[in-house]
């Protein structure tokens, strides 16, 4: 128990008095969950929002795939992403191989399908009720998708939330794209894995106790968002109210 109590000490030391490596490390973090989650949410939530409001033929293959990406393995689509990275490799001559850009590409891969599930679900459980009004008040598709994301708004949070909590915590694909490189791609994930597999578990249990309280805060921030899009007021009427305009 001895080990506990020091890394827990070590953690409060770490935050009052940061040293260069662990702002790189915080830097890399941050840098890393905040591109893959926008990247995630830019490219999944139109492919959500078409596979819960579409009715074409091939949509539940199309949905089979998304829940199937939920247990995507992080390490295999690391090794992929790494072949295709590797100077030898298709993409090698963009140099994208143990840097944050090319590890910010295997966390986005493992994200999508996270956002992609979860703004299908949240879009289907909308009211058809409420889907058929503003189609019944001459609303285009783009003003329904609009009004479908705004119902389904707290899902759509929740995708961010689990999509960052996956970059958070991504040892694997990160790792083996980046090189979990000191100064230059390593992540708290991997600084932890460096200082477990080195013997130093004061250290490993100080990073663990940061990533808790980063990963703490930033779900914090976001449910703080939420809430207040939630008090708001109800943007349904207003939004088919000026659905003929």
């Amino acid at each position: 128990m001895t080990f506990i109590w020091q890394g827990v000490r070590e953690a409060f030391s770490m935050l009052l008095h940061p040293t260069p490596d662990l702002l790189s490390i915080l830097r890399v973090t941050l840098e890393l969950v905040l591109w893959a989650t926008v990247l995630a949410m830019l490219i999944g939530l139109p492919i959500g929002l078409v596979l819960g409001l579409g009715r074409f033929r091939t949509r539940r293959v199309w949905l089979g795939l998304a829940n199937g990406g939920l247990g995507l393995p992080p390490v295999v689509v690391g090794l992929f992403v790494a072949l295709l990275l590797f100077q030898s490799g298709p993409f090698g001559g963009l140099h994208l191989i143990y840097t944050v850009r090319g590890m910010v590409i295997a966390q986005t891969i493992l994200a999508l399908p996270i956002v992609i599930a979860l703004t299908a679900t949240s879009v289907q459980a909308i009211d058809p009720a409420l889907l058929q009004q503003a189609g019944a008040l001459g609303a285009s598709r783009w003003r329904l998708g609009g009004f479908a994301l705004r119902e389904a708004r707290i899902g759509v949070f929740v995708a961010a939330m689990a999509a960052m909590g996956a970059s958070l915590s991504e040892v694997g694909a990160v790792v083996l794209v980046g090189g979990n490189l000191e100064g230059e791609t390593r992540t708290m994930a991997g600084a932890i894995l460096t200082s477990l597999s080195g013997g130093y578990y004061a250290e490993g249990i100080a990073l663990g106790i940061l990533l808790l309280g980063l990963t703490f805060l930033l779900a914090a921030a976001l449910t703080v968002v939420q809430h207040g899009s939630r008090s708001a007021p109800t943007s349904s009427v207003r939004y088919l109210s000026t659905a003929r305009r």
